[in-house]
């Protein structure tokens, strides 16, 4: 029986095909989208510092598109401290779902661009893809559930062809009670805020360790040229 997940199931022909403008508009939107909120978010001390809710939910499809610029971990604690943890999580895990739904359609448009031909059919790619495939469902469980770096998936689950409600689903379960066991957790020990922030910079470095590396290793090679 043929395996629609492969990805050798895809035409190559379909891939140098030109997005359509209603594509183009909806990537377009979508990006503008997160760029407002995270320019709202970064320019409004009032905004970062309130315990409205719906700046929690705002919050998490910020941390949550793509290769999440901003960590969820601390403003999630932060929250938990204000309201019911169950609460708390459902709101959170709401923004979360719109933020993958847009990941799904961000990353096929891009990775259906001829630029990303060569990638989507490298050996390592296609390694990668059909190990995802074996047991796609319980890997998206357990990223989404464990500290496990997440944004990876959410680029393989548009090479492999995995279909959007598994995978919402599978985000779904699993991230609910990460949530709620994060919101659990500032509600019980009402962590303090230096504390919050401190844990928001250290992830921030933590996440962002490898371009640091990449920029550092630039300048050296640079002054070497120099000199």
């Amino acid at each position: 029986m043929k395996n629609n997940n492969n990805l050798s199931a895809v035409s190559p022909a379909k891939l140098e095909e030109a997005p359509s403008k209603i594509m183009v508009l909806i990537f377009i939107l979508e990006v503008s989208l997160i760029a407002a909120l995270l320019v709202l978010w970064l320019s409004s001390e009032s905004i970062r510092q309130s315990k409205n809710l719906w700046v929690l939910f705002f919050y998490s499809l910020l941390s949550n598109f793509l290769i999440a610029l901003v960590p969820h971990e601390p403003v999630v604690l932060y929250f938990g401290k204000f309201y019911f943890p169950l609460k708390v999580a459902f709101i959170t895990v709401a923004g979360t779902l719109i933020a993958e739904m847009i990941n799904y359609s961000v990353f096929k448009f891009v990775t259906n661009l001829k630029l990303f031909y060569k990638m989507r059919y490298n050996k390592f790619t296609r390694k990668t893809v059909k190990l995802f495939n074996k047991a796609p469902f319980i890997a998206l469980i357990v990223a989404g559930l464990t500290p496990v770096p997440f944004y990876p998936f959410r680029f393989l689950v548009v090479l492999a062809h995995y279909p959007l409600h598994k995978y919402i689903l599978a985000v779904f379960l699993s991230r609910t009670p990460r949530y709620y066991l994060l919101a659990l957790l500032g509600y019980s020990s009402k962590i303090p805020d230096y504390l919050l922030i401190a844990l928001f910079i250290i992830l921030i470095l933590i996440a962002n360790i490898s371009l640091l590396r990449n920029v550092i290793k630039k300048r050296r090679g640079t002054e070497k040229n120099v000199l």
